[in-house]
């Protein structure tokens, strides 16, 4: 699934809103941030890369990785009318892809975007 322009979120005051009003999970490497809001067609999605995670590159490299994982496991979400912010740690851009995607997995999963797996009997 690639992600259209369109599903970016790009207003501050949207930011501002998934902050206030919406739940949050922090981890070793990322915080993720989510709000349902039902007047969304789609998945919209943030980054958030400061300086103090690194430099440029490392901010773009992060981003690139960010947006992949969102691409690779969002068709998996149980409701896809929400925002989505990801905000990168300061420890993020050493990180391996394989410790970002654990990170970033765990914490989807402790904010319930994926559906629970059912018991077994």
């Amino acid at each position: 699934m690639r992600l259209p322009r369109k599903s970016s979120i790009n207003r501050r005051a949207d930011f501002a809103r998934v902050k206030t009003t919406g739940q949050a999970k922090a981890g070793r490497f990322v915080v993720l941030s989510t709000l349902e809001d039902a007047s969304l067609e789609a998945l919209r999605t943030g980054y958030i890369t400061t300086r103090r995670c690194g430099k440029a590159n490392k901010r773009v490299l992060l981003r690139r990785r960010f947006r992949f994982l969102v691409q690779a496991h969002a068709p998996e979400f149980t409701e896809m009318r929400r925002y989505l912010v990801t905000i990168a740690r300061p420890g993020a851009a050493t990180a391996s892809f394989a410790e970002l995607q654990a990170d970033w997995l765990k914490q989807a999963r402790r904010l319930g975007l994926f559906p629970r797996p059912e018991a077994k009997t």
